[in-house]
């Protein structure tokens, strides 16, 4: 499996005024991902609204990513509810053509972290893919069971959406310690709502690949800042948080349900129109569309006075 180690991006699913799937718009989207160096493509996945999602229109998203990507980065597709519907998803992405599973928390039940481990055994069984867990809301891990994943072959890492970076810290060392023959492969992913705030704080422990959703509407600024990050640019790295990143969080934790509403408002703006959410979500109103406009303004202002300077520099 490709290296995810590095910024992964994670499509919007585009719907229609009258909330049908737009497949050619996904097309585009996905296209245009594609092309701006991601590691990895996560389709119908949190940002995708998965839960919003039939069984039909999900496997519609899963083929056209696969099919747009051609083989240039892995396709990763959602799966999530509990173990059976989640193993139903998991069929039908291996059968779309999938290269591996994100496995989204089971569906409002609280379980232990070995509770959660049966329940990933349980979904893994269903196919070869290999599945990478997503740790957040009521799917959470502790360092045995994190150790415990290792015995389930297919399973390749585990993508954190608490922001616990000492609970995660003790889970890297305790898999790297392990003695398992899968220890020193076995990946952690930063998977917060605005991954690049705490991007730094994540690889310092070991976790150093992210989710970026500004990719789905600021390419320019996503991937500036994982260059910066990549190369050590802690001036532009800095600016970037400071000017954009900073204030988008502030801005998208608002609300409920702004996490992929912004988002997707936020590609509207830049010219790549997505169409709404579906409930229960809900979209922007003026007032914060208005101001998710200053702070891209803000942020690409930003990021125009570093390369001026740089270019002089030069």
């Amino acid at each position: 499996m490709q290296d995810l180690r590095g910024m992964m991006s994670f499509p919007l699913t585009p719907f229609t005024a009258d909330s049908r799937l737009d497949l050619d718009a996904f097309s585009g989207h996905v296209a245009a991902l594609v092309s701006t160096g991601a590691t990895g493509l996560f389709a119908a996945c949190g940002t995708g609204e998965f839960p919003a999602l039939s069984t039909g229109e999900y496997r519609d998203l899963v083929r056209t990513a696969v099919r747009v990507a051609d083989g240039r980065v892995p396709v990763f597709a959602g799966a999530g509810g509990g173990p059976e519907i989640a193993r139903d998803f998991a069929a039908a992405a291996a059968e779309s053509g999938a290269d591996g599973l994100l496995l989204l928390p089971p569906y409002l039940v609280e379980c232990s972290p070995a509770g959660l481990v049966r329940h990933v055994r349980h979904v893994a069984e269903a196919t070869p893919l290999p599945l990478l867990v997503y740790q957040r809301a009521n799917a959470v891990l502790d360092p045995d069971a994190a150790v415990a994943l290792l015995d389930v072959p297919t399973v390749v890492g585990l993508k954190d959406g608490r922001g616990d970076i000492e609970a995660i810290a003790r889970m890297v060392a305790a898999v790297r310690a392990s003695g398992h023959p899968r220890a020193e492969l076995f990946v952690f992913l930063n998977g917060l709502p605005t991954a690049e705030l705490t991007a730094s704080a994540y690889a310092a422990v070991g976790a150093g690949g992210y989710s970026s959703a500004a990719l789905c509407f600021v390419p320019d600024l996503a991937t500036a800042f994982h260059r910066a990050m990549r190369d050590g640019d802690e001036r532009t790295r800095r600016v970037l948080e400071s000017e954009f990143f900073l204030p988008f969080a502030e801005l998208r934790g608002r609300v409920p349900g702004y996490s992929v509403a912004l988002v997707k408002a936020g590609a509207a703006l830049t010219g790549t129109p997505l169409g709404p959410v579906r409930p229960p979500l809900v979209d922007p109103e003026p007032p914060d569309l208005e101001r998710l406009e200053r702070i891209i303004a803000r942020g690409r202002d930003a990021l125009a006075r570093i390369e001026t300077t740089e270019a002089v520099a030069r």
